[in-house]
């Protein structure tokens, strides 16, 4: 090895380590962060709610706080009323049957709550903890998404779902508050769909279900732009064309583990020209995913044309470790009942799914969306914080 080679390779070794080391220092601050307010928030809890402090104490400790530690952030008033719902949200809700746990640690809270020294009383404090709650996450998404989700969220496996795709997604505030106002979780698992008849195992349908949604959030595409044209297969080019202008943000909109691949993928068998509008490769479901764009409402043609697509797909483009091509029909309006029913008859995994542009959007999500001139900024830095 030369001289130069070993320096390379001693230069990655040390600077691996010393963004792991970072890396590792920001999730040790961020969960023990989390844990200081909890506790602070139980403290306030039974102080405030018991009668032992007055009105107006919590505004009066932050204003003290203020003046006896310069510069302190992220203490306001304000912000200690969101420790105490922090706690409180997670200590005394009843949840599904875990309230026989949930209720032991908040009587050994009360209990520490006692303590004649209160910084015991925070530092003693239980987390929430049952079989299922992912308590790693919990701890890794900030304080920031976690106001979030308590304001927006109430049902607690609602709450789960998005503290578990703020890690898994590495999602930001903004598109954490953009995932909720789109009400991402009511739209999981509602596919219409015929991945159990289709697939090779039970777990591989799961793992499709779950990985497409039934409704899609395009809020970038140009509504006067497809109003203006006649044709609805020029609509679709138009559909087209603002979605791979727009790639980054539909694979953020579409989910993690999708490659792009690209637009109108030529297939070329026994002499016939086709093409899918967009092709992707899945890495979760080891498969391609054939994406059509409709324009209008659902047509039973659209399964027809879309099971060619994966036959060819299958015969001569899948590679021997790859499953299946897994094919997706994305329109503007769909009868659910209608497509489940007729969609049973096809021997390909497929799905149907509806999107939305920012002219179907609520106000609420509206308002959930970044600037325009803001977007393309936040697409090329967001992170979660």
């Amino acid at each position: 090895m030369s001289v130069i080679a070993i320096y390379e390779e001693a230069v990655d070794a040390i600077k691996t380590a010393i963004l792991q080391s970072q890396l590792d220092a920001v999730k040790t601050v961020n969960e023990k962060q989390l844990k200081l307010y909890y506790g602070i928030g139980k403290y306030l809890s039974f102080n405030s709610r018991n009668g032992f402090w007055g009105k107006g104490a919590i505004d009066a400790i932050s204003q003290r706080l203020e003046k006896e530690l310069p510069g302190l952030r992220g203490f306001s008033a304000r912000n200690l009323r969101n420790m105490r719902t922090f706690y409180e949200e997670w200590a005394f809700l009843d949840y599904d049957g875990n309230y026989s746990t949930l209720a032991r640690n908040a009587l050994a809270d009360a209990v520490a709550s006692n303590s004649d020294d209160p910084t015991a009383q925070i530092w003693q404090t239980h987390l929430p903890n049952s079989e299922d709650f992912p308590l790693e996450d919990f701890l890794h998404i900030s304080f920031s998404h976690h106001i979030l989700i308590l304001s927006k969220a109430k049902e607690r496996d609602e709450r789960l779902f998005y503290i578990r795709q703020s890690v898994s997604e590495q999602l930001s505030h903004s598109a954490l508050k953009k995932s909720i106002a789109a009400d991402e979780y009511h739209h999981q698992g509602n596919l219409p769909n015929n991945f159990a008849g289709t697939m090779s195992t039970g777990r591989q349908a799961i793992k499709a279900i779950s990985t497409f949604k039934d409704e899609y959030l395009l809020d970038y595409i140009n509504v006067e732009e497809l109003e203006a044209r006649d044709a609805a297969d020029v609509d679709e080019r138009v559909l087209e064309n603002a979605i791979i202008h727009n790639v980054k943000n539909f694979i953020l909109t579409f989910g993690k583990d999708f490659a792009f691949i690209r637009n109108q993928y030529h297939l070329d068998a026994f002499g016939e020209d086709q093409y899918i509008d967009l092709l992707f490769f899945n890495r979760a479901l080891n498969c391609l995913v054939a994406v059509e764009l409709k324009t209008g409402k659902f047509k039973t043609s659209y399964l027809g044309q879309l099971q060619g697509y994966l036959s060819v797909l299958d015969g001569f483009e899948r590679k021997p470790h790859e499953n299946p091509a897994v094919g997706l029909i994305l329109c503007k309006d769909i009868n659910k009942s209608f497509v489940n029913y007729v969609i049973q008859d096809y021997t390909k995994p497929m799905g149907v799914a509806t999107y939305k542009t920012s002219k179907d959007m609520s106000e609420e999500l509206r308002n959930a969306l970044p600037d325009i001139e803001d977007l393309q900024k936040l697409l090329d830095t967001d992170t979660i914080r």
